[in-house]
Order: C-alpha cells, then sequence, then structure tokens
C-alpha cells in the first residue's frame, strides 16, 4: 500500500503538500470528473476551479484537514453543472466517513458528547447528528431482512412510563432481530403482521407465558413453540422454595442454607454437602422434596437427544408431573398444573438446544446502551441504537 494511502485511508487522492504540527494540513487533488454525475456523459466543460477544507480523521491526538482542489463542470449533454464527487465524502459534507466514524466510535465507547466536543473541536450538535447518522446507515442495511428460522421472544423492561418492551431475536445468527414497545398482542400486531417471511420460522423460544404462546400460535404457525430451559428451572426453585419456607421459615431466610438448596447437586463440594445434609437430619422430609427436586432439574436438563430418545423420557416425565399434582403442598400442587400445561413445550427442550440465554445476553448490552444515554424517553431513538448495534 502506498504511504499516502496508508496515512489517508482514501484511495485515488494526490497530495500537492504536508504542512502544520497541530493541525495537520494535506494539500490534496483529486483526477478529473469523467462523465457526468447527473446523465453519465462524457462531454464535460470546465467552469471553475476552488479549494475545500474537510475535517478528516486524527492522527493520534493531531487534528487534520483535508484542502481539496475542487472542479465545477458543465455538462454539454444535459446542460447541468456539478461539483467534483469524491470517495469517502459524500456530497455536502464537510467532514470525510472515516471522520464521521471515528466520532460514532468514541461515542460509543462511553466518551460524552462535551468531551468530545472539546477534544476534536466541534459541536456537541455534530456529535450528536455523526452519531445518528451511522446508526441509519447501518440500520439501512437490515432493511427486508427475512423472519429468522429460530426465534426467540422475550420482554425488557423499557420506562416506568411505557412499560415493558418486547425482543425478537435471531437465535441462529444470535444477534436482535427487531424491538416492540409492549407485550401484549395488540401492541405487537401491527409489528408482526407487517414480518417479512413469517411462515419460514421454525422454532420459537420463549419463557412460560401464555400471551407469547397464543402469538406464536396466529403468526407463527409453522413454527414449534421450545420453553426456554432456564425459565423452567427457575419455576421449579421458586415453588420449592415457597415449600421449604412452609416447612421450615426460619431455615428459609438462612442466606447460607438458601444459597445451598439453589444449587444442582453436582455443583455442592463434599463440605456444602455435609452442611446440607447435617440441616435435613432435623428436618428428614424435607431431604426427601429436595431429592425429587434434584431428579426433576437433572431430567429438565437433558439436551442435545433424538426425537427416540425423546420419546423414552416423557414416561418419566409425566411420572413428576402426576407426583407434584398429588403433593400435599399447594406450591406443588400449581408447579404440576403449569408443568402438565406446557408439556409438550417442555418435552421440546431435550431436542432443541437453543436457548433465550441469548435473548437475556443482549438484554444486558440494552440496559448498558440505556445508561449510557442517561435512559429514553423516545422509543424509536432506542430501538434505533439497539437495532444497530446488536444486530
Amino acid at each position: 500500500m502506498p504511504p499516502i494511502v496508508s496515512i489517508l485511508g482514501i484511495e485515488g487522492f494526490e497530495v500537492e503538500d504536508i504542512h502544520g504540527i497541530n493541525p495537520v494540513f494535506f494539500k490534496v487533488r483529486y483526477p478529473l470528473a469523467g462523465s457526468c454525475v447527473h446523465c453519465q456523459g462524457p462531454d464535460l466543460r470546465l467552469k471553475d476551479t476552488f479549494y475545500r477544507q474537510i475535517r478528516h480523521e486524527s492522527l493520534g491526538t493531531r487534528t487534520v484537514y483535508l484542502y481539496l482542489r475542487t472542479h465545477k463542470y458543465l455538462c454539454r449533454a444535459c446542460g447541468r453543472y456539478f461539483n467534483d464527487r469524491f470517495p469517502g465524502i459524500l456530497p455536502y459534507r464537510r467532514s470525510t466517513q472515516a471522520f464521521r466514524k471515528e466520532v460514532f466510535q468514541s461515542h460509543y465507547d462511553g466518551v460524552c458528547q462535551k468531551t468530545l466536543s472539546e477534544r476534536l473541536l466541534i459541536g456537541q450538535a455534530s456529535v450528536e447528528r455523526f452519531y445518528r447518522d451511522m446508526l441509519e446507515r447501518k440500520l439501512s442495511e437490515l432493511q427486508n431482512n427475512p423472519c429468522p428460522r429460530v426465534l426467540g421472544i422475550d420482554e425488557h423492561f423499557f420506562t416506568r412510563k411505557e412499560g415493558y418492551a418486547t425482543t425478537l431475536c435471531d437465535l441462529g445468527k444470535r444477534r436482535v432481530y427487531d424491538v416492540v414497545l409492549g407485550r401484549s398482542e395488540k401492541s405487537l400486531e401491527r409489528t408482526l403482521d407487517g414480518l417479512l417471511e413469517r411462515e419460514k420460522v421454525r422454532v420459537v423460544v420463549m419463557d412460560l407465558s401464555e400471551t407469547y404462546r397464543a402469538i406464536c400460535k396466529r403468526y407463527f404457525p409453522s413454527a414449534k413453540v421450545v420453553a426456554d430451559r432456564f425459565h423452567v428451572i427457575r419455576l421449579v426453585n421458586h415453588h420449592f422454595l415457597k415449600v421449604w419456607q412452609s416447612i421450615d421459615p426460619e431455615g428459609r431466610k438462612n442466606r447460607g442454607l438458601l444459597s445451598l438448596m439453589r444449587r444442582h447437586e453436582n455443583k455442592l463440594d463434599p463440605l456444602q454437602k455435609r452442611r446440607l445434609f447435617q440441616y435435613f437430619e432435623r428436618l428428614p422430609a424435607l431431604r426427601v422434596i429436595w431429592e425429587f427436586k434434584q431428579r426433576l432439574v437433572q431430567l429438565l436438563l437433558v439436551k442435545r437427544k433424538t426425537k427416540r430418545e425423546c420419546r423414552g423420557l416423557v414416561p418419566f416425565y409425566l411420572q413428576y408431573v402426576r407426583q407434584l399434582k398429588e403433593s400435599a403442598f399447594e406450591p406443588f400442587k400449581t408447579l404440576g398444573t403449569t408443568l402438565e400445561n406446557w408439556s409438550e413445550e417442555i418435552v421440546r427442550m431435550w431436542r432443541f438446544t437453543k436457548s433465550n440465554g441469548i435473548t437475556e445476553g443482549f438484554h444486558n448490552k440494552m440496559e448498558l446502551i440505556k445508561r449510557r444515554a442517561y435512559g429514553f424517553r423516545n422509543f424509536e431513538n432506542y430501538r434505533l441504537r439497539v437495532r444497530a448495534l446488536c444486530a
């Protein structure tokens, strides 16, 4: 790569002179236009030559300007005037795309508008304008994308005034497909109706939400609904802790015991196991319940099974559901009813390995975006940033 191209980052320019320390001025020119930008006619007449001062990306901490030799032409074919067009510089812009990307990346990395304005000697409004322009350019590349084959649906909190928003995540390509304000069928109806090729969605992963399940059956009729493993196991633990509280309210308040009771058995070291079993010596019935919960969780953690292997596990699952429904504890009866209503979706977890852990990870990134912006009042601005930065 020629040294001039390496320094400027733009091909085709001829450097006539370099002067200044900070700022640095590159006096450059570009070869004459070969055709009209309007009609592509080759018959041109040179009308004027002048210089433009264009802001370019910084060299370390030094400000850089391009002192650009520009020509004005008249097209004899269409009779219209035009100025030179240059690579890396859009029409009517006083800065290169490389400089705008520099502002965008710095602002995205957490540098506030005021600091960038003072450091780069531009206005705060320019920082906001450059940042938004780059977001819109990134978003334009994602327009008219068809629905993903494996879709994750989950909710996250937006603001107190607007409430919750729904995230549609492409689990196959690990990116956010879209964000919609609201979590009811009425609020999602307009967006879901406009989705391209939604009949091609094959798998939808979600938590145990009746609303989202009804939406999937209506808008994604060809898709199989798969329960999210994390939410199912969390539900089991939640009801187990309720039963524990009804048996021993004082022990339930012990944070050390709470940590041990929540863990899977294979995550306990020998010292922790000994401490837990010493507690069970006072309440042997609780140990039976704990062991039952451990066996149920181990069954729910099964994954990557064939269709034939899944059929062999179904009787064990139904047996656990029946025991829960016949339990004397009300939380376990409620859990058994829920697992029975979602039995098809939960059993599919053994076959499909995708989960909404990807979506939850993007929710953490969305929280970071909101913190950097000190909150959003306009949902469309929030949606623009999420789609551009998480896709």
